[in-house]
């Protein structure tokens, strides 16, 4: 089983104890702690007051670091599968499969990459380059876009996908009931989802409109995500 070095104080402790096994686990661990620390100072600094700004330049620069938002952990692999199972259960009630999904601030394509195993068709778009360049490398075979959703040549379309999502992004978008509105006219069907204790606004503006049903993520005691989801009539 790996050694787990919480501390120099651990990685000294386990040096003179293991010193050939334990040296082969420390470089990785000590590497992924300092990526761990650059990636949490650097999406602090970067996007400092940008909430509810549509700081498209912040976000770019997000993402000269790989994963800013830690994406490949546990923790948010699990807000995925979560968020899908909320899928089939509410919104994808007639099969296992939905036709499309659009998901509004895409990323690297992490959680698209959960999103295209309930669709035919899994479309995506973020405002960073960066992020949809890794995105498109990631899913070679979904439609992914970079900008704005109000800059989407099909932004004004009718029921363009059966579900359309916006998970953990609302947070930075400056127009929030007008992003909601043409969501519900891009879509048949929406899910949207926000850090609990991040709620503000956001949670405001979409109760304020009327939802089909709310749930809650939890990962143990310190991340709680709220997802509520509705059908365009």
């Amino acid at each position: 089983m790996p050694t787990i070095l919480r501390s120099p104080a651990d990685a000294s402790l386990a040096l003179s104890t293991r010193p050939d096994t334990t040296l082969r686990e420390l470089v990785p661990a000590l590497a992924r702690r300092a990526h761990e620390a650059l990636r949490r100072r650097w999406l602090r600094a970067t996007l400092k007051h940008a909430g509810q700004r549509d700081a498209h330049r912040r976000v770019e620069l997000a993402y000269v670091v790989a994963d800013p938002w830690g994406m490949a952990t546990e923790r948010e692999q699990h807000r995925f599968r979560e968020c899908n199972r909320l899928l089939r259960d509410q919104l994808i009630t007639s099969g296992s499969r939905t036709g499309s999904i659009l998901e509004i601030g895409c990323g690297e394509g992490h959680q698209t990459e959960h999103l295209a195993r309930l669709c035919d068709r899994v479309s995506g778009l973020d405002v960073s380059r960066l992020a949809v360049e890794r995105a498109r490398r990631r899913l070679p075979e979904a439609e992914l876009w970079i900008g704005d959703l109000p800059s989407m040549p099909w932004a004004d379309q009718t029921a363009r996908f059966d579900v359309v999502t916006a998970f953990e992004i609302l947070y930075f978008v400056k127009d929030v009931p007008g992003t909601l509105d043409r969501m519900s006219r891009l879509g048949r069907s929406c899910m949207v989802s926000w850090f609990a204790r991040d709620a503000g606004p956001v949670a405001d503006h979409v109760l304020a409109r009327g939802v089909d049903g709310t749930a809650t993520i939890r990962w143990g005691d310190t991340h709680a995500w709220t997802v509520a989801w509705w059908r365009n009539r």
